[in-house]
């Protein structure tokens, strides 16, 4: 007997042997299982079963409402096909086009902006199949799966989007190249770190409005990055290695920077820093978060002040992509398995090098080119455009018996007061 293809969806509150129950009014007939999706949301259940029957879908029904009625369940049972149609395994269908994650962040995200993206997504033939919740601060996120879409018309439509309703927008391949990263390379000055620290000592040094105009010109492209940094190191000459010492100390980490890095380490990613800044002020957060490699320019002190020079190659923007690539040769990761976030002008390389490029609030010039722009204040997010869901990043942060090799275990009242970090 040919099977008839039979579409069950249940609905209602969720409990413990709901699903047991259902299955267990399934087993009395002849049927297969071909497809389940299950999913609870604020203790609503909706389950959505295909079954292959070969008998009668009025005794497959009956067994259906009886058990709903038992569990207090709203439900539906619709034949779909019928015996001698054509099935999808049947049919000769053109290689299908690979699906797409489409991470939309946004604090708060409204329904109206949510609905746009959805509908430009819908224009360019895009099938949204699921959304899923990733977390709901310190941004809200969500995860659409998209089928039967052109990854190009999907990206270029969805930039616009995000520039016409405010939220962070992230187009991935759907598939194991998405999961298979693992090597996280950060920028340090206004990533890792808020604020540029050749900034902080040239205010110590008197010379503070001259560095940042030099800074600004630099990262926005419109000035060579070694010519810059060598003109900006020239005024800190005879600076005291004190003042550099408070600097450092004084420096602070962006909020969610200690929770991104704790929880990519404990998924097994290499993480470090590659700086156009200077070792003396980065060695200090290699050191605080037990970063795997480091790349960063040398001040030449004498008689315990800076010289105004720069010892040895300067990392600019060539350079950062050049350690990015030594690093991952290093580690023996490939480069389509890598991840880089920066800021500036100068990451703009390093970016486009890695397998995935992430603008965290970046520059005009650096958000015309990267993949990925997160425009949240908080680096944490971040996590989110890799696919891991806040409750994941909790669940391991209250995971005693794998962290106590770690900086500390925080309870998520603790997470929300380390975020002034």
């Amino acid at each position: 007997m040919d099977p008839i293809s039979v579409l069950v969806t249940v609905s209602g509150r969720d409990r413990p042997g709901v699903t047991a129950a259902l299955f267990s009014s399934f087993a009395a007939h002849d049927v297969d299982v071909i497809d389940v999706e299950q999913v609870v949301i604020r203790e609503r259940l909706i389950l959505g079963v295909v079954l292959d029957l070969r008998g009668d879908p009025a005794s497959l029904r009956r067994s259906i409402d009886n058990s709903c009625s038992a569990l207090g369940m709203e439900h539906e049972v619709v034949v779909v096909e019928q015996p001698g149609e054509p099935r999808d395994s049947d049919w000769q269908e053109a290689p299908a086009k690979p699906k797409l994650h489409v991470i939309v962040l946004g604090h708060p995200l409204r329904p109206g902006a949510i609905a746009d993206v959805s509908q430009r997504i819908a224009d360019v033939g895009g099938n949204i199949e699921s959304v899923t919740q990733l977390s709901t601060y310190p941004v809200s996120s969500l995860d659409m799966i998209v089928a039967d879409a052109d990854e190009s018309r999907v990206r270029g439509i969805l930039v616009r989007a995000a520039g016409d309703t405010g939220l962070d927008i992230a187009v991935e391949r759907a598939g194991l190249s998405r999961r298979a990263k693992r090597l996280v390379v950060l920028d340090v000055d206004s990533t890792l770190v808020q604020g540029e620290g050749i900034d902080e000592l040239a205010k110590l040094a008197g010379v503070e409005n001259r560095v940042k105009a030099i800074t600004g010109a630099a990262m926005a492209g419109q000035l060579d990055f070694s010519e810059s940094l060598t003109a900006r190191v020239a005024l800190l000459s005879g600076l005291p290695m004190a003042d550099v010492e408070r600097v450092r100390d004084s420096l602070q980490l962006t909020p969610g920077a200690r929770t991104l890095v704790r929880t990519l380490k404990r998924l097994g990613y290499i993480v470090g820093v590659v700086s156009g800044g200077f070792t003396v002020l980065t060695d200090r957060f290699v050191t605080e978060l037990n970063l795997d490699f480091a790349a960063a320019n040398v001040l030449e002190v004498a008689d315990g002040r800076l010289t105004g020079r720069v010892l040895g190659e300067i990392v600019d923007r060539p350079g950062k992509a050049e350690a990015l690539r030594r690093f991952a040769r290093q580690f023996g990761v490939p480069l389509a398995q890598t991840v880089a976030i920066g800021d500036g002008a100068n990451d703009i390389d390093m970016l486009r090098t890695a397998g995935l490029g992430i603008a965290f609030n970046g520059k005009a010039a650096l958000r015309e080119t990267a993949e990925v722009s997160v425009n949240h204040p908080f680096l944490d997010a971040v996590l989110y455009v890799l696919g891991i869901s806040r409750s994941e990043i909790e669940a391991a942060d209250l995971d005693t018996d794998t962290d106590s090799d770690l900086d500390g275990v925080l309870s998520v009242g603790a997470m929300d007061q380390q975020r002034t970090e």
